[in-house]
């Protein structure tokens, strides 16, 4: 019985399925006539369409660029075995490159605007000690001129125009300063000016010397007429206010040398600041 089943469905049911699965088309029922065929669309009437979407803009995939600073939050992985496993969401500030470049002023110096002047070739001193390596010409600091240019290192030029900000000005107040009266700056020679001494720190660039201040109204005031009279009461606020700005602050009263003149260098010293 089985076997009857088997050659029917062989002999039957095989050519049927074949032309269900087969990809030529169907024949046309008989009585159709071509005209009731369905029309196909002449080229002309399907023109517009295709311009019109070739004129329209192309929209890119691509997302569009992250503005910048914007913040980035993380997929989140949901409940379950993921959230559980990498937990909530994190939200990332992405934060724009903030490094700038060193400020710099034309006619500045030592990495200051407030420091004007030249750098200069490196100073060989005519005796053992002195030199200076990398020395500017300094011609003001902080809007306050020099009588006359002062050859420093960096590290004196920068001490000096820290203690014109916040200490001489202030302490000359409303008067105002826009000078100083520089009496000595760089110079190889031993201190105190004494043949054979060690070699002073004016020889390094390291040291300058202040004997006066021009105020604003053009009048000077001197260390040596004025230090200890009364109008000379800036000049000691700002000769005191120094100590530790420098490593050495010498004036009036301290060794006999310093009668004329504040003497201010960047020398360290083991026990801190010296200052008389």
């Amino acid at each position: 019985m089985r076997a009857v089943v088997f050659l029917f469905v062989l002999c039957f049911a095989a050519p049927v399925f074949a032309d269900i699965s087969s990809t030529r088309p169907m024949p046309r029922p008989a009585g159709l006539s071509e005209a009731s065929a369905p029309l196909a669309v002449p080229p002309q009437a399907a023109a517009p369409q295709i311009v019109a979407s070739a004129a329209s803009p192309a929209r890119s995939i691509r997302p569009p660029r992250r503005p910048e600073g914007a913040e980035v939050a993380a997929r989140n992985p949901g409940k379950g075995l993921l959230g559980r496993l990498f937990g909530p969401a994190k939200t990332v500030e992405r934060k724009p490159d903030t490094k700038a470049a060193p400020r710099s002023v034309a006619g500045s110096v030592c990495e200051d605007p407030a420091i004007r002047g030249t750098e200069i070739p490196d100073i060989k001193g005519a005796q053992k000690g002195c030199g200076v390596t990398n020395p500017v010409r300094v011609t003001s600091v902080d809007g306050v001129t020099l009588s006359t240019p002062a050859t420093l290192d960096c590290d004196t030029a920068r001490a000096l125009r820290r203690w014109v900000s916040e200490k001489a000005k202030p302490a000359f107040g409303s008067a105002g300063i826009t000078g100083l009266r520089v009496a000595a700056h760089y110079a190889c020679r031993g201190r105190n000016n004494k043949k054979g001494a060690r070699v002073s720190e004016h020889g390094r660039g390291k040291a300058i010397d202040i004997s006066g201040f021009i105020l604003s109204n053009g009048a000077e005031i001197t260390v040596l007429q004025n230090y200890k009279s009364a109008k000379g009461k800036p000049i000691r606020a700002a000769h005191q206010g120094a100590c530790g700005i420098f490593g050495t602050t010498l004036g009036p009263g301290s060794d006999g040398y310093h009668e004329t003149h504040i003497h201010f260098d960047t020398a360290r010293h083991r026990g801190g600041p010296y200052c008389k």
